[in-house]
């Protein structure tokens, strides 16, 4: 049984073939498995861990080609449901010539958006150690009664519980909505993954111990701050870390900031093997750790696409 569970959407990312043009200038685009939770299901699939995916897709050509795509990275796929009244989503992706990107999204509603709570396995959650889930699935009903249900049954099994909350405004009501829904579950939360806009979008404050101090008033145990090409930074109630980033050419972003989430938590998987609990692990083993997690994103960001740049085990060891 898996020992990671992510949940939420899996989707076909559409990625310009062309750097630094809006989508409807792209003169073509790359087709590749995408979508917050699934990458980071196949990022851990692809370092050999034993990991499940719970969401849905739609019953058509796109739902299985993605569950295809993570069944061939490792990944456990009998949570992963097939819709046939809605469509599996699509993300239209233009990369600038520094690597970030800009979305175009089709999902009116998208099948993600319809998974249930009556279609989340206790069971399958109980056995596992480390649950994941981000912020998309919170949107709108009925994955947002999912979502809860299955941080209900993680938590009632003492699973440690990671978010990562990956902020697209443009699929929300409005920032407020945004916020309000993102902070209700930041409690249900022992490890929280941000990036610099998500922190200032949080808590108002650039400042990264501030930020990082204000999320953890609410809840989490860990904070996480990514700082892309500059590395990350750690805080707990023990102290801080400041981890430097590994120098690559960026060519595209996506998919990097999953990438060292499943890094960290394959690490920390092991530390609770161990018998450490999150505040037990050491902060120097902790700085190793995050340097790992550096080091898969930065080797993410130097191909095309989401799950086809994830490093392997191999990748990452060399």
């Amino acid at each position: 049984m898996p020992q990671i569970i992510s949940l939420g959407e899996a989707l076909i990312d559409f990625v310009s073939l062309q750097t630094g043009v809006e989508v409807k200038d792209a003169p073509g685009f790359l087709r590749a498995a995408g979508g917050a939770p699934a990458n980071l299901a196949a990022a851990l699939g692809k370092l050999g861990v034993d990991v499940g995916f719970v969401g849905k897709v739609g019953d058509d050509p796109f739902g299985h080609f993605l569950q295809e795509t993570l069944a061939s990275n490792g990944v456990d796929t009998s949570q992963l449901l097939f819709e046939k009244s809605a469509r599996t989503a699509l993300a239209f992706v233009s990369l600038r010539s520094d690597g970030e990107r800009s979305f175009s999204f089709y999902r009116h509603p998208s099948a993600d958006m319809l998974l249930n709570p009556k279609e989340i396995d206790e069971n399958y959650l109980g056995s596992a150690r480390i649950f994941h889930f981000g912020s998309i699935s919170l949107i709108s009903e009925p994955s947002r009664s999912a979502t809860l249900k299955a941080i209900e049954y993680a938590t009632r099994h003492d699973l440690v519980v990671s978010y990562d909350p990956n902020l697209r405004l443009n699929l929300w009501e409005n920032a407020e909505q945004a916020r309000r829904e993102i902070e209700k579950t930041l409690p249900l939360a022992h490890i929280v993954k941000v990036n610099e806009e998500e922190l200032a979008f949080l808590t108002d404050t650039e400042d990264l111990l501030e930020g990082s101090n204000r999320l953890r008033q609410a809840g989490p145990l860990m904070v996480v701050v990514t700082l892309g090409k500059d590395g990350c930074f750690f805080s707990d109630k023990r102290g801080r870390l400041k981890v430097d980033g590994v120098k690559v050419e960026a060519i595209d972003t996506t998919g990097a900031g999953d990438a060292f989430a499943a890094a960290m938590l394959w690490k920390l998987l092991d530390c609770l093997r161990e018998g450490e609990g999150l505040e037990q692990v050491p902060l120097e083993k902790m700085r190793g750790i995050l340097g790992l997690a550096n080091k898969a994103g930065a080797i993410t960001t130097t191909r095309k696409g989401a799950i086809p740049a994830l490093p392997t085990l191999t990748q990452l060891e060399d």
